[in-house]
């Protein structure tokens, strides 16, 4: 795994497009700006959707890593 530090977390394992995004959506709120959530997904469609997300939202997209099935990423809260 990445030694990437991170503050809250998020798993949407086994869940498929819209939902990982919805549940992202909601929790992000719950971290203050600057923090980072790290979340999980196994749905391939979030390796577009959460950069979107991040993007459009303000969010910086600090890493994302590919393991087999499993999608991790590490997104610092915006303003």
């Amino acid at each position: 795994m990445s030694a990437t530090e991170y503050d809250a977390e998020l798993d949407t394992s086994g869940l498929f497009c819209p939902e990982p995004v919805m549940m992202l959506h909601n929790r992000i709120h719950d971290v203050e700006p600057g923090k980072v959530l790290r979340v999980t997904a196994t749905d391939p469609s979030t390796t577009r959707d959460i950069p979107r997300f991040c993007q459009f939202l303000g969010h910086e997209l600090v890493t994302h890593i590919e393991q087999g099935d499993q999608f991790v990423y590490f997104i610092r809260r915006g303003e």
